[in-house]
Formats: structure tokens, sequence, C-alpha cells
């Protein structure tokens, strides 16, 4: 098998999280703290956080995106995630990424950022 394959049929295009990990709910709360300065919403809400992996030595790593790949943040933003997950206790390390796939679009917002945004 290449790296050209297609995924299978019903594999997930976006990585589970780690949601029955004990860390992730704090993790989830210090994501809601960061916000895209162009969009008065936290990225969680604005669906810019893919993954949240959390492994059993408490390493965490965040796959996300970005409205768009010209955004003027881009190269900050990974970096303010990190600085509100590494505060927390019991975290080892934060590894954030930044992803262009699956492709970020409207339809992965919350309810609540619609809502503040006019969309609904």
């Amino acid at each position: 098998m290449n790296d050209a394959t297609p995924p299978l049929e019903g594999t997930p295009l976006i990585k589970p999280s780690t949601t029955e990990h004990a860390l992730y709910e704090n993790i989830v709360e210090a994501c809601r703290t960061v916000y895209d300065p162009e969009i008065p919403v936290n990225i969680l809400d604005l669906g810019l956080i893919y993954t949240i992996d959390i492994n059993d030595e408490n390493e965490v790593k965040v796959l996300m995106s970005l409205t768009a790949p010209g955004c003027p943040v881009a190269g900050e933003m990974p970096g303010w995630v990190a600085e509100a997950i590494e505060p927390l206790a019991g975290v080892k390390t934060v590894d954030v990424e930044l992803v262009w796939e699956p492709q970020w679009g409207m339809e992965m917002m919350s309810d609540e950022a619609r809502l503040e945004l006019g969309f609904m």
C-alpha cells in the first residue's frame, strides 16, 4: 500500500480525541481561552481544534487548523494554544501541529459560534 492510497471507507478524516483522559476537560477549557484575533469566538468553538491526544505519560498532542492557510497569525496561534495548555497541573509536554486536511469549513463551528457570528 502506498501513500496515495485513499483512506478506507468509514475511516474518520479527523483522529478522535482522548476524551476519557482525566486531563481532557481541563485542556478543552484551556483551548477555549484562545481566540483568533480577527474573529470574536474561541478557537475550540470555531472548530479549529481537530484532535486532543493525551498519552499515559500526560504528553499532549493537539492537531489544529486555521480558517485559511494565509491566516496572519498562522505562525503564532499554535504557540498560543501550547501556552494555554502547558501550565495545567499534570501536563508533561505539549506539541501543537497545524494540519490542513481536512480543510476547515464553517460547518465545523459549534452552534454557539454560529450564533455569536450571526449565522443562526
